[in-house]
């Protein structure tokens, strides 16, 4: 199955490079030069990736506006496209998950769009589903039965015996067929349907329960795709609540990965979230550690890196999904709290992800040396 972009441009020369890098990295791509154009086609088919111009900065927010708003396309990745002018700050404000600089050249945004891609791919299969019904007792404010309408593994379509009242979030008890294994799984009411129907997404979920439904839908999709290859990274900052890693092909902000080390002795494994995305030069990184067992691997992952010091091995990188707009913007203060510490460099990704990348770099580089120097 093609994954498929949908292009807002006007400039022949951006159209001309991206139709090239695109059907390189075989992402269909469909060109509109107007908004109504964009507008039509958004309603009426899925895109896994909205690239929009943003020459006309009315007109580009408007149209990640209405992809966002779109049931169909409302996860779809959008890239913005600036001049200088506009820079980054502007990108973000329209609503992109990715900010690219113009002129493109096909070398550079391809380094960009292989790292799209591969997110692109993890999303489309996070909402694969497979129609199955199982029995679910739910617990929120009350306990209710229910059973699912279908399944991903992002979350999972309920019909409940009986209408229930408003709920924000359940915690789901059951099990799949053939596991033999009960989830106990947390979730968020993501839309709620006629009658007694509501969308379940899943929350917080462990490394176990994901990879139990996981093995679970790939027995029942046809022919799962691979995934493409990790994104092979450098540790440049590091402190207890996150990372800043380069990479000519960093992940969009917003994405859900994980960090592997593989060294002759070990395998280390993290969560973590991007909430700094420079193109062809990094990423900034906000480990995952609401859980204990979120916990023990970012403090494994810290101990690993910093016992290699300036030998650290190399870091590989897997987009996992991208975190709702409200998420992202809540994630940050969770994890500061977790690790217990005023961290500077959570501090830096939260606040200063928008502003030019060598003003962000060298601010990165004096907070550094301000804590290596000695305590006056």
């Amino acid at each position: 199955m093609e994954l498929k972009s949908l292009l807002l441009s006007s400039d022949e020369k951006t159209v001309r490079v991206l139709r090239r890098v695109l059907s390189d990295l075989e992402i269909g791509v469909e060109h509109c030069s107007t908004v109504d154009d964009a507008v039509r086609r958004i309603t009426r088919q899925r895109f896994e990736a909205i690239i929009v111009d943003g020459a006309n900065v009315e007109k580009a927010d408007g149209v990640l506006r209405g992809a966002k708003a779109s049931p169909v396309n409302s996860r779809a990745l959008g890239i913005v496209l600036v001049e200088n002018p506009i820079g980054l700050k502007g990108g973000f404000e329209m609503g992109a998950h990715f900010v690219l600089h113009k002129p493109l050249s096909v070398e550079r945004a391809k380094a960009s769009f292989r790292a799209v891609r591969a997110l692109m791919k993890r999303e489309r299969r996070l909402q694969l589903r497979v129609a199955v019904q199982i029995p679910v007792e739910c617990y929120g404010s009350g306990r209710y039965k229910a059973k699912t309408l279908d399944l991903c593994e992002g979350g999972m379509a309920l019909q409940f015996s009986d209408r229930i009242p408003r709920e924000t979030s359940l915690r789901c008890s059951l099990e799949l067929p053939g596991m033999n294994q009960k989830l106990e799984i947390y979730g968020e009411v993501a839309w709620e349907g006629n009658e007694e129907q509501a969308g379940v997404r899943f929350k917080n979920a462990t490394d176990e329960q994901r990879n139990v439904i996981r093995q679970w839908l790939s027995s029942h999709l046809p022919e799962p795709e691979q995934d493409d290859p990790p994104v092979s990274c450098r540790l440049s900052d590091l402190s207890l609540g996150g990372c800043y890693l380069t990479t000519s092909s960093p992940f969009p902000r917003g994405t859900r990965v994980v960090l592997s080390i593989k060294t002759a002795n070990l395998e280390v494994h993290a969560g973590g979230v991007v909430l700094v995305a420079h193109p062809e030069y990094g990423m900034g990184v906000v480990f995952l550690q609401t859980t204990t067992e979120q916990r023990d691997q970012v403090h494994r992952m810290i101990t690993t890196l910093r016992t290699n010091g300036d030998k650290s091995p190399e870091i590989q990188v897997e987009p996992d999904g991208l975190e709702t707009d409200g998420s992202l913007a809540a994630f940050p203060v969770s994890a500061a709290k977790v690790s217990a510490t005023d961290d500077t460099l959570v501090d830096l990704f939260r606040h200063k992800f928008q502003v030019p990348v060598e003003s962000f770099l060298q601010q990165m580089r004096e907070q550094h040396q301000s804590v290596e120097s000695p305590s006056r």
